[in-house]
């Protein structure tokens, strides 16, 4: 499971993101990024970020460390900022953080160029999860010690927005043409040869175990978390075995 740590401070909001996250410390002496439950989608979002961040990782991204964070809402009665208090005040319990990359810049493709065979592993990744948000105008990319991480990953798996048509949305294809690699003739090909095989139930098991029960009660349709657990596996597995050949508007590199 996730390590979890409770908050400690509420530093600042960080208005880079639609949610209003912020940064605070916790009482394991990190600094995280911490995306709220009383946020946007809510806790959809969070699980979002949690099943997709570490499938990242276990498939060889990089990505920032991802933990529970237990806020009690007494942290933002100090806030002078209306909307942070209301923020704060709704989101007590079990939040997602995210470790903070101290000196991490946001990506810019004119500064930071990509091989092919990078650039193919992220796009094929992106088009698994559907991630409709890594284009040029929000890459979701930072460059920290000369490497490229993956972050933001709550706009992905839409589907789990409409459990009925899983199916139907699940094996749409994916339109690359604005993805912030695809400039670089990302080599989806040899990502998918080297990736797929690697998605397999066992390993989808062990990455929606990671989701906090909060998070996937009262689920209409589920009886229990597992359940639910098992609807996100599904239709990733699905799509890994084929979605390489539903990838549009790219060149792929040789």
């Amino acid at each position: 499971m996730l390590k979890e740590v409770t908050a400690t401070r509420y530093i600042t909001p960080l208005r880079e993101g639609g949610s209003l996250p912020g940064l605070v410390e916790a009482d394991d002496f990190g600094t995280y990024v911490i995306k709220f439950t009383g946020a946007g989608q809510g806790r959809k979002t969070l699980v979002a970020e949690v099943v997709c961040g570490e499938l990242a990782r276990r498939l060889g991204f990089r990505m920032p460390r991802l933990v529970t964070l237990r806020l009690d809402p007494v942290l933002g009665l100090g806030e002078p900022e209306q909307q942070v208090q209301d923020l704060l005040r709704s989101s007590g319990g079990t939040n997602l953080g995210m470790d903070f990359l101290s000196g991490a810049l946001g990506y810019d493709p004119l500064a930071f160029p990509v091989s092919p065979e990078e650039a193919g592993r992220i796009v094929w990744f992106d088009a698994l999860i559907n991630n409709v948000d890594r284009s040029w105008r929000n890459p979701n990319l930072l460059v920290h010690r000369g490497e490229l991480w993956l972050i933001d990953h709550g706009a992905t798996m839409i589907w789990h927005h409409n459990w009925p048509s899983v199916e139907a949305s699940a094996a749409r294809p994916y339109d690359a043409a604005e993805h912030a690699l695809a400039r670089f003739a990302p080599d989806v090909t040899a990502a998918a040869a080297e990736l797929a095989p690697r998605v397999t139930e066992d390993l989808l098991a062990e990455v929606t175990a990671e989701i906090p029960d909060a998070w996937l009660a009262d689920e209409p349709g589920f009886d229990t978390p597992d359940e639910l657990r098992r609807a996100y596996a599904r239709p990733l597995l699905a799509r890994a075995a084929v979605i390489a050949e539903r990838i549009t508007g790219i060149e792929e590199g040789k």
